[in-house]
């Protein structure tokens, strides 16, 4: 499932729970600046959260999974900083 509509962030996937505000609030955030993001929910998709706490290290939502270059992955936890990244990549 993806989000968004203008701008896709390729090699980009937000891990996330329906029950969680935080996630609420990035999802609203990416919807608002128009970005589309691979969205991988932890509660309904089998495995998903594994697969958070296997790349990641824990299995926190929201998490943003950046992927720049193959085997260059990065995990970013934190919604308020989520969403300053995704404000950096739209204003690209």
């Amino acid at each position: 499932m993806s989000l968004g509509q203008n701008q896709n962030l390729k090699g980009h996937a937000l891990y996330h729970s329906q029950w969680c505000g935080f996630c609420t609030r990035v999802l609203q955030a990416a919807q608002g600046m128009g970005l589309a993001l691979e969205l991988r929910d932890v509660d309904m998709e089998a495995g998903r959260r594994a697969e958070l706490v296997a790349g990641g290290g824990k299995g926190q939502v929201p998490c943003l999974r950046i992927e720049k270059d193959v085997g260059d992955v990065r995990w970013m936890y934190e919604s308020a900083d989520i969403v300053a990244y995704l404000r950096e990549q739209a204003s690209r």
